[in-house]
């Protein structure tokens, strides 16, 4: 087939956060079947020095620095009457690249990584249009309002990213959610579900890299009695940042009082003034941006991820089963994993006492929590491997689905 023109909301590069992982992941696949001309933003030094890894993947590219400020996108979202997901992302640089890009280039698919990068695609394109929406966006914003958060804000980007998610399902030829669970709830929130052609193609995990055997435990953990309890992500993302106070507030006073050596441990990049306010709390250690996660999960008792809400897979829990750590979790954050509570994670409502409950027959066994992850790393070997996730992409871009579903 021709080019293949892949327009992100972040550079792929480094792939050390959900969306970049799975971004990354997606332009390797893409790259393995035609040229790929990559447009994308940098927010960060970091991002703009990953411009260097995503030259050697990609045919062409344009990094456009993202600057505007959240207000300004915020005024800009109230004229113009759209979500402030796309003001933000609204860049004519990169609109003028895009259209030159397909000018210029034997361009016969575009692929999309999350719904604000959709307003990029020409109404005029005649190839072929994949959407990857991961989850539901708009129904993370509602349950940001429904539980008191910005209350008026979030409801109007829920509504308007809904009817947006809509019009970009009807105009792909394929939009791709991340599991089951997210394309049923989407479907469901369309008023004309029968105009979308919705697929799925879950997240996956490398195995090879998140690795007990190549890991050693962060040795200050390692070094204080414990149990020990990690909670891993991005801490200025809300869902997280939420997750956190929750785990200060009520479940590590209460695992304490079971197990008074217990600690929680926050690791994860910018934590917010919220969180902080909490440093020196007894049992609680907030690590920021470390170099390698890996270390810290190896280090855990058990990972935790206590998330109230959330959308789609949650990279952090395929991570630390895949370095065979038992992990206790939410029914949010267990979404599009169908591993089984008691053999390989443990599955509690956001309830302090019954996680407890849960952790203290964890630990009444010697080799109940080895054997829990153990049977963690098999799972996702078996079921989360990127290039069986991945597989569904070569056939959505090329449009041979339609073959396939013409021959049956």
């Amino acid at each position: 087939m021709g080019g293949i023109l892949f327009l992100a909301h972040r550079v792929p590069f480094p792939p050390n956060r959900g969306d970049k992982i799975r971004a990354h992941h997606l332009l390797k696949e893409l790259a393995s079947i035609g040229p790929v001309h990559v447009g994308c933003f940098a927010e960060s030094d970091e991002d703009r020095a990953g411009g260097l890894d995503l030259s050697k993947v990609a045919t062409s590219q344009r990094v456009v620095n993202r600057k505007k400020p959240l207000v300004l996108a915020g005024l800009e979202a109230v004229v113009s009457g759209k979500p402030v997901s796309l003001t933000a992302f609204r860049s004519a640089a990169l609109d003028n690249w895009v259209r030159d890009t397909i000018a210029s280039q034997d361009i016969t698919a575009i692929v999309v990584f999350s719904g604000q990068m959709g307003q990029y695609v020409p109404e005029d394109f005649a190839g072929r249009v994949v959407i990857d929406l991961c989850d539901v966006d708009s129904a993370k914003f509602e349950g940001y309002a429904a539980a008191g958060q910005r209350v008026w804000l979030n409801k109007r980007e829920g509504q308007l990213l809904a009817e947006q998610e809509e019009n970009l399902a009807r105009r792909a030829d394929a939009t791709i959610l991340i599991s089951e669970a997210e394309a049923a709830l989407f479907k469901s929130r369309m008023a004309l579900p029968s105009m979308a052609n919705v697929q799925v193609v879950g997240n996956g995990i490398d195995a090879a890299f998140f690795d007990p055997q190549t890991t050693q435990p962060q040795p200050e953990i390692s070094a204080r009695p414990g149990p020990h309890f990690v909670f891993t992500g991005q801490m200025d993302y809300s869902p997280n940042e939420t997750a956190a106070l929750w785990a200060f507030e009520h479940f590590l006073p209460a695992i304490r009082a079971q197990f008074p050596a217990a600690e929680l441990h926050i690791v994860g990049r910018n934590p917010t003034k919220k969180l902080l306010a909490y440093e020196g709390m007894d049992g609680l250690t907030i690590w920021g941006e470390v170099p390698d996660v890996r270390p810290f999960i190896a280090a855990a008792t058990c990972v935790v991820a206590p998330l109230l809400i959330a959308r789609g897979v949650q990279n952090k829990v395929l991570e630390a089963m895949a370095m065979a750590k038992p992990v206790l979790l939410t029914p949010e954050a267990a979404t599009g994993i169908d591993a089984k509570d008691g053999q390989q994670w443990m599955l509690c409502q956001a309830d302090a006492k019954a996680m407890c409950q849960k952790i203290a027959e964890l630990l009444d066994g010697v080799d109940n929590a080895s054997a829990m992850g153990k049977a963690a790393r098999k799972f996702v070997l078996d079921h989360h491997d990127w290039g069986a996730m991945l597989s569904p992409l070569r056939r959505l871009v090329s449009g041979h689905e339609l073959e396939a579903s013409h021959a049956a």
